[in-house]
């Protein structure tokens, strides 16, 4: 089900609880908020939708991934960064890794751990930020 971008800076501030298998539903939510946002929108947490769990979805290119309970774990190379959220007017700067190491559950809620570099590992650290109520 496609869900409203939340905007409330209060809500969106607040540490994200984890999620658990009893997500699912969120998760497939977030993947069609994603779909319906594409043309302006390349990842999503659930905070974002109204639902205060470490989810998050992310657009691979090709495919839109999910991961629960996201963390990552490792990172490199420094630099400062533009970017817009769709739950805030306008673009900020921040400090973002060229790579990072990410350690998540699938949507088999089977431990994953991989390394991303570029646009991609941009998307994923901003994401994560909103699940620790970091917005930029």
């Amino acid at each position: 089900m496609v869900r409203e971008i939340c905007r409330d800076v209060l809500f969106l501030n607040r540490k994200a609880e984890i999620a658990t298998e009893a997500d699912m539903q969120v998760a497939l939510d977030l993947l069609d908020t994603l779909k319906a946002n594409e043309a302006g929108c390349v990842g999503l947490a659930a905070n974002m939708i109204g639902v205060n769990k470490r989810i998050i979805a992310v657009n691979m290119g090709i495919v839109n991934m999910i991961m629960f309970n996201p963390v990552i774990v490792k990172k490199s190379g420094v630099y400062k960064t533009e970017e817009g959220c769709l739950s805030l007017t306008g673009v900020r700067e921040t400090t973002r890794y060229q790579e990072i190491e990410v350690e998540y559950q699938d949507m088999q809620f089977k431990k994953q751990r991989q390394s991303y570099s570029g646009w991609i590992a941009q998307i994923i650290q901003h994401e994560v930020d909103h699940c620790e109520g970091i917005i930029i």
